[in-house]
């Protein structure tokens, strides 16, 4: 979510109770964690990985946090241990990042990244595909979008893609894409009030995760979800290879930066069954 220049209040439940349909399904999240920014823009992440559900406490709280821009994430693992370095949101040079989806090749990717590997303190191949869009980023002079498109279509490229679908923020922009047509994402620009004009925000997605704002019945913010958290009409979902950026301004501008899928596109029958595991955890559309 970005609140645009001014930070926005909020309330946040990452798994906001036993019963959600995590529980009934017997299908046990990884990690779940929740990335804002301080007043002078420094990053801070709260997370935990969750080894059982018994542990989830840490995700059933309600963090209240005030931030221009908020990134959430609900992991299931399908690359690396259940640990904190795995878990994401991931920080890099003041960025956070978050994605849903599997890429394989990492040998192939660490060679890319050469020294840049440094950037990268888990397992996961999410850290690694951040790690490449970080120095792509450093190398265009901080240009972020410029950033993605470089890493993404590298990968694309040259590595096995079953999808790359992430988000980054800094303090005061966020960027978004969807690659190619394996998962979900989509965006809400929803004006003060939203579509009935006098409403607070009140989401609440099929997970069980929640996000509130008393302050968004009189501002605007957008909202980013891999499925349509409440009944607004104004939901839309992204287009296979489009990239969103949202400015300080909330100014909403997209491109299909990647009309044509991988040149080594893999199906879910290609994934070992812990990443096909990850890619259908009930319900269908998740943020992993």
């Amino acid at each position: 979510m970005s609140g645009g220049r001014e930070p926005v209040s909020a309330e946040v439940w990452l798994l906001d109770s036993p019963d959600s349909l995590i529980t009934q399904s017997h299908h046990n999240p990884d990690g779940t964690g929740l990335g804002v920014f301080e007043a002078d823009g420094r990053p801070v992440v709260h997370k935990a990985p969750i080894s059982a559900f018994s542990d989830a406490e840490f995700a059933r709280e309600a963090r209240h946090e005030r931030s221009r821009t908020f990134l959430g994430h609900i992991r299931f693992a399908s690359t690396g241990v259940l640990t904190l370095a795995n878990t994401h949101p991931f920080e890099q040079q003041g960025r956070l990042f978050a994605h849903n989806g599997v890429l394989s090749g990492l040998s192939q990717l660490e060679d890319e990244l050469g020294a840049d590997l440094a950037l990268v303190k888990g397992q996961t191949d999410s850290e690694r595909l951040f790690a490449l869009i970080t120095r792509e980023i450093a190398g265009r002079k901080g240009d972020v979008q410029a950033g993605i498109l470089a890493a993404v279509g590298w990968v694309a490229e040259h590595l096995p893609v079953y999808s790359l679908n992430l988000i980054i923020t800094t303090d005061s922009e966020l960027f978004a894409l969807r690659y190619p047509v394996t998962n979900t994402l989509y965006v809400l620009d929803r004006p003060a009030g939203g579509h009935h004009g006098t409403q607070a925000l009140s989401h609440r997605s099929s997970l069980g995760t929640e996000l509130r704002s008393d302050e968004a019945a009189r501002r605007p913010v957008v909202v980013l979800a891999s499925e349509p958290m409440d009944e607004d009409p104004g939901w839309r979902s992204l287009q296979p290879g489009e990239l969103l950026h949202v400015d300080a301004d909330l100014n909403l501008a997209s491109t299909i930066a990647f009309p044509e899928p991988p040149a080594h596109q893999m199906t879910l029958g290609d994934l070992d069954k812990h990443s096909q595991a990850s890619q259908t955890a009930p319900p269908s559309h998740v943020d992993r």
